[in-house]
């Protein structure tokens, strides 16, 4: 089936459902928008997308996607799809209820992989990539509009650009952030480094809580930082396992603040250090210094997109097994010591004031020497 751009005037784009999986969708979006740079597009997610993409200039309007349980929340976004007439039909994720709903709403054009014996389903069914598992995550999404710009032109360059990944907070917002911590007692003027030691979907992706609380002591204590606690509601017992684990008393925000508060509040942070979660994502998307924990999943599929951002990782032979609860021992993480991401956290922090004394000194005290700082 032919696609003329001329005749695409209003594009439905399904979006991802994890927050980190919407962020490495940024590239694919933005790319979107040059190949159909007169249409009006629509991202559908979840509501919790709006905190990420609000302002965002590559996309023109956000519909929410409730969770599909049932057959209510199914038929309401095919009348909402059915309602906005749209031409074309972009599905990012792999899901059948994805190409179910579009094929359902009428929509003409229907774009995106024929996984899930969907592709019946699809005006332009894409074959997955060969090379799927081999290469970051960002890519998968590239290749849907790379296939989206041969229909219409015949051709594709997106392969031979660099994905373009920023986003951007608003001064107001950064300044609301700011606000925000010193409202709840944070030192402003000290290097602030916000932890996320939870994870939403994997208890395997967490690095043990006592050695959250000993890094935390260390960057508040040696490195005379400010140490904000931040992770979603469902992730409060673990920073209450980090709190009393702590010996001094770092900045808690978990589970009190909206997706746009925290990405807010990483857009003015020093550094992050977290596990492989959502997060980790978005911190690196805002051009801020990132330290990422990995254990059970691949960094060259999910890592962070972005130059900002460094991974501590010591695979055994068994990582990455992608399990969401490890069934022996936690090698992966065990391995990693407190030693290794605190140095690695205090040359992140050195990158931002290269002149700080209070860095040198801690590198020294844990064996790094002057020089070896960037």
């Amino acid at each position: 089936m032919e696609l003329r751009a001329k005749k695409i005037e209003r594009v439905v784009v399904r979006g991802a459902n994890w927050v980190g999986d919407a962020v490495m969708t940024v590239p694919a979006l933005r790319e979107l928008r040059r190949v159909l740079p007169r249409a009006r597009v629509t991202l559908a997610t979840r509501a919790w997308a709006k905190d990420i993409f609000d302002g965002a200039d590559f996309i023109d309007e956000l519909l929410v996607v409730e969770a599909a349980r049932g057959v209510r929340p199914f038929v309401r976004q095919v009348r909402d799809w059915r309602a906005r007439r749209f031409d074309l039909a972009v599905l990012l994720p792999n899901s059948m209820e994805s190409a179910l709903v579009a094929f359902a709403a009428r929509v003409p054009s229907r774009v995106g992989y024929a996984t899930e014996s969907r592709g019946e389903f699809l005006t332009h069914a894409l074959e997955t990539p060969a090379w799927r598992g081999a290469r970051h995550e960002v890519f998968y999404y590239l290749n849907i509009i790379a296939g989206l710009e041969r229909a219409i032109t015949g051709a594709s360059g997106i392969e031979d650009r660099e994905p373009r990944f920023a986003l951007e907070v608003s001064d107001a917002r950064r300044a609301q952030a700011l606000a925000l911590l010193e409202g709840r007692g944070a030192d402003t003027t000290r290097p602030l480094v916000a932890i996320c030691p939870g994870s939403t979907n994997s208890r395997a992706k967490r690095w043990h809580a006592d050695r959250y609380a000993a890094l935390a002591d260390r960057l508040i204590g040696e490195a005379g930082a400010t140490v904000v606690l931040i992770g979603a509601r469902e992730e409060s017992d673990v920073t209450e396992e980090v709190l009393a684990k702590m010996r001094r008393r770092p900045v808690v925000l978990t589970g009190e603040t909206t997706l746009a508060e925290t990405t807010a509040i990483l857009s003015v942070a020093d550094l992050l250090v977290t596990n492989d979660t959502g997060p980790a994502h978005l911190a690196s998307a805002l051009g801020r210094p990132t330290l990422v924990i990995f254990g059970p999943t691949n960094p060259l599929t999910t890592r962070p997109f972005s130059s900002e951002a460094e991974i501590v990782r010591r695979p055994p032979d068994c990582a990455p097994c992608m399990l969401r609860d490890c069934p022996i021992d936690h090698r992966c993480m065990t391995a990693i010591e407190v030693d290794e991401v605190f140095a690695r956290a205090v040359l992140l922090l050195n990158q931002e004031s290269p002149d700080s004394a209070i860095a040198l000194n801690c590198l020294r005290h844990v064996g790094i020497e002057g020089e070896g700082v960037r």
